[in-house]
């Protein structure tokens, strides 16, 4: 896991969560994926601090981002790969 920017939790997850001080507008990232000891890159397209999630593909409105393998939301507004997922574009299920 040497210099890990971001950890994907399973295979499936179409999101990363950023593990360092921050990431930067075109910073290119070296992803962990923790299910299987797999290593992926991705070029970060915002600014995303530490403990938040970069997609790691294209995403359209009403798509289901899944993290640690299960369904944490639905997409309120399009994101690119290498993008921010947070409030801004992801809602819960739930209301």
């Amino acid at each position: 896991m040497t210099n890990t920017d971001i950890i994907i939790h399973d295979e499936k997850d179409n999101v990363g969560v950023i593990v360092i001080d921050k990431v930067i507008p075109e910073q290119n990232c070296e992803c962990w994926i923790m299910e299987n000891d797999k290593s992926a890159k991705i070029q970060a397209k915002n600014e995303i601090p530490l403990g938040h999630k970069i997609a790691m593909s294209d995403l359209n409105e009403g798509d289901t981002i899944i993290k640690y393998g299960h369904d944490i939301g639905k997409v309120v507004k399009s994101i690119k790969k290498g993008e921010h997922v947070h409030v801004h574009n992801v809602k819960t299920k739930k209301w």
